[in-house]
């Protein structure tokens, strides 16, 4: 028998140790990127790039910051210098356009000698409206005026209702509101008309034009409420001229991934994303109007479905700018020609946000559907954009507005102090009660701390709009005894079941009424804020500490 060899036997047993710790190793490799594979949540992708961070925050207007008591869209990221106005718009008035309409004016309308029969106020008579329109000028210099209509009596034999379009000077886009007020008018020395006092934002009723619509609480048709509509807003759904244009189409089609019922951030993140590569790849994307609107933003704090992105965003606009079409036109239309169709519609399906926009540059297909199937995530709309897409895909910021139903509620608010007002933001919320990041917030944004800090910088009784995340009306009621306060619940008529609001978005709706949500409220709290002659901050102004939290003041 022959003798086993020591050495031998230390060299298998070496030789064993080895490939149980090269086993080992493997193992406890799979288990921790099986660990890190379930658990990784990307970082937000406002805070994940430097140069996106200081694009978004150097601007005066930025456009999605991570401070969601702050939701800035398209409109606001425009460049320092004016917009160009669009073809056809119509020119602001100025004191120029005035004399020369007053030069126009014939001898039928001159005033007598000796001021004989000027008793009575004649609101159609041409002077009473240069009076006005000069009076607006030198009152609200914050307005662009692009367009009056002819003065009409008022309550009183001195009083005229006149309606006019305007645009506000800080927005960047060149969409028109209206306002109709009661101004009590009277004579100077030379009998010419004078602006005795104006009335507020939308008294002069009997300029406004009204629609009637049907109460859609109620089937009966004899329930009729009166209703101020907004005529500019057409915000229909595109539909395809024939099956010939939908076959001769070029579409990106994006099914539903795990950007749905997200924060509103990475949403948008997302879709700017999807419409970057439509464009990129000269291609008509699909949209599905319907979003899920985060927890965040609710009243019941659940994810809430069926939320339709014309409540929130101005379709109207992103049309004009984008080759878009509805999914359910898209889907339907599909279907029927497919099936009334021997050949197929050719689709390129792609499994993968790895498979890049340039690669699909040159494909021929009717149809490239992309698909998001795979766990979170890898299911994110906004991967397409990643690592070297980042360099050819451009997002059309200029696309995304805010519903011209929310800034109609924007210029109400506005108006109603007379454009003339000073606003503080303050964040509360989740962070005061969060010690190690932001360690004097709360107390910094006390009431007393506050008022403090406000007057140094705003002056007594100013009309002080406050826009805010804290839920307690009442915590704000020391600085009644300073400013004007108004918040933003104080103008909850302008979408209670009476207001253009509720019956625009209830027709839009189907007949269903809509809650006037977080996320609303804080679109209309933002662009309230911006419009503000002297606006305070909560983090810089309000508070030492940090707006990221704690040691990051240099890099917020």
């Amino acid at each position: 028998m022959k003798e086993s060899n020591p050495t031998d036997a230390i060299g298998q047993n070496l030789i064993k140790f080895i490939s149980d710790v090269c086993f080992s190793v493997f193992v406890f490799s799979v288990l921790i990127f099986t660990v890190i594979a379930i658990t990784y949540q990307p970082p937000d992708p406002w805070e994940s790039s430097r140069t996106l961070t200081k694009v978004f925050t150097e601007v005066e207007n930025a456009t999605f910051q991570t401070d969601t008591s702050v939701l800035k869209t398209g409109e606001d990221i425009a460049a320092a210098a004016p917009v160009a106005m669009p073809e056809g718009s119509l020119a602001p008035i100025t004191e120029a356009t005035i004399e020369k309409s007053e030069e126009g004016l014939t001898e039928t309308v001159a005033f007598k000698s000796g001021c004989e029969g000027v008793a009575v106020v004649n609101c159609s008579d041409p002077r009473v409206l240069t009076a006005i329109q000069r009076f607006n000028l030198k009152t609200y210099k914050v307005i662009a005026f692009l367009e009056y209509q002819t003065p009409v009596n008022g309550s009183n034999p001195d009083e005229c209702d006149v309606a006019w379009r305007f645009r506000n000077k800080k927005e960047k886009s060149w969409r028109k509101y209206r306002d109709f007020r009661r101004f009590k008018m009277g004579f100077v020395d030379d009998c010419a008309y004078k602006v005795v006092r104006p009335g507020r934002w939308h008294s002069g009723v009997n300029a406004r034009r009204s629609r009637i619509r049907l109460n859609p609480s109620t089937d009966n048709e004899k329930t009729k409420v009166p209703a101020i509509m907004d005529d500019d807003i057409n915000d229909t759904i595109p539909v395809l001229a024939s099956d010939s244009a939908f076959r001769k189409g070029r579409y990106l089609y994006y099914s539903r991934g795990g950007d749905y019922c997200k924060g509103m951030n990475h949403y948008l993140w997302s879709f700017l994303c999807a419409l970057g590569e439509a464009r990129y790849l000269n291609r008509t994307f699909v949209m599905d109007l319907s979003m899920c609107l985060a927890s965040t933003y609710t009243q019941t704090h659940k994810d809430e479905e069926g939320k339709d992105f014309r409540f929130y965003f101005d379709f109207e606009h992103l049309k004009e700018v984008t080759s878009i079409v509805e999914e359910g036109e898209f889907l339907r239309d599909w279907k029927r020609l497919d099936k009334s169709h021997g050949m197929k519609i050719p689709v390129r399906k792609v499994a993968s946000y790895k498979v890049t926009p340039m690669q699909l540059k040159k494909d021929k297909s009717t149809i490239i559907w992309r698909q998001f199937d795979t766990p979170e995530p890898e299911n994110y709309w906004y991967r397409v954009c990643e690592g070297p897409a980042a360099k050819y895909i451009e997002r059309p910021w200029q696309a995304l507005w805010k519903s011209k139903r929310l800034m109609n509620i924007v210029s109400a608010i506005s108006g109603s102090m007379d454009w003339d007002f000073d606003a503080v933001h303050v964040v509360r919320g989740e962070k005061t009660q969060n010690k190690e990041m932001w360690p004097h917030l709360d107390a910094d944004t006390s009431p007393d701390a506050i008022v403090s800090k406000l007057q140094g910088i705003i002056e007594p009784w100013r009309n002080l709009y406050i826009a805010t995340n804290e839920p307690f009306e009442n915590y704000f009621d020391k600085l009644r005894s300073h400013y004007k306060v108004h918040l933003l619940e104080d103008y909850n008529h302008l979408w209670g079941n009476t207001s253009e609001w509720y019956n625009e978005t209830t027709n839009l709706n189907r007949g269903q009424t809509v809650e006037f949500d977080g996320y609303m409220r804080v679109e209309v709290d933002t662009e309230v804020l911006y419009r503000s002659k002297t606006r305070v901050e909560t983090f810089y102004n309000l508070t030492k500490d940090c707006k990221d939290g704690i040691n990051t003041c240099e890099t917020g």
